[in-house]
């Protein structure tokens, strides 16, 4: 079975469209708990346009009384800037399920690579101890390549989040040879021990495909299911994404 955590950020943004707290994120929030998610995913950022630092500390509350994952993304070199106290302050101060390293700028508008662990090797591994000594789970946002993967592996990472945009590509022009690379890549680290998650672009019509590929603890969707339950309504949208990860 995959876990799936639902990214809230699209509703933030609606949220932050005009004043007050409608859409309410801890009110979404239980109804996706409560229709069967196993977590709940954001990516704060320093600009704050979606989720902004002040709703983490309801959020692992919600997460913690219904009993599910809070999975925090974000970039470990970004630092104060107004309001937003600088990612591994606000990680310290929350203390979630799990930490999904990514490394975009501080402007960029959506992830859309993985590290070079290689070339980040020192600062990383500084990272993943901070977040071990505090018992927070580690990821890393890579691309689906075997020597990112045994990167990771020798950094001691718990887990790698494969970045899946090229993959929702691909399947939708039948592009073998990237499709492939994705196979490979999740084989190759179901056979290192190497626990997997994977996110970007991931929707109801492309998850079974990618779940085929091998054993994926648990995918992170936001963009497409929030569009999605614009169509089929919150808890159907999470119930038909339960049928395909269960």
């Amino acid at each position: 079975m995959t876990k799936l955590s639902v990214n809230i950020n699209k509703i933030a943004l609606i949220r932050n469209s005009r004043k007050g707290n409608n859409p309410s994120l801890e009110y979404f929030s239980r109804k996706i708990i409560e229709a069967g998610a196993d977590g709940i995913t954001v990516h704060p950022r320093p600009d704050q346009r979606h989720i902004r630092a002040d709703d983490l500390s309801d959020l692992i509350i919600i997460t913690k009384e219904l009993g599910v994952e809070f999975n925090v993304e974000g970039n470990p070199y970004e630092e104060r800037l107004g309001e937003y106290p600088g990612f591994l302050n606000l990680i310290d101060a929350i203390k979630p399920s799990q930490c999904t390293l990514v490394p975009d700028d501080s402007n960029q508008l959506t992830s859309d690579h993985g590290w070079n662990i290689h070339s980040e090797h020192n600062k990383l591994s500084n990272v993943l101890e901070f977040l071990k000594e505090n018992n927070i789970r580690s990821s890393i946002f890579v691309d689906p390549d075997k020597s990112q993967l045994d990167a990771a592996k020798d950094i001691g990472v718990d887990r790698v989040e494969i970045y899946t945009g090229p993959f929702a590509e691909a399947l939708k022009k039948n592009e073998e040879k990237i499709l492939n690379t994705y196979k490979e890549a999740i084989e190759y680290g179901n056979q290192i021990d190497l626990d997997i998650n994977a996110g970007h672009d991931l929707n109801l019509e492309n998850l079974s495909t990618l779940l085929s590929y091998g054993d994926i603890k648990e995918v992170s969707i936001g963009h497409a299911l929030i569009s999605e339950s614009l169509i089929y309504g919150i808890e159907n949208t999470i119930q038909n994404y339960i049928k395909i990860t269960s």
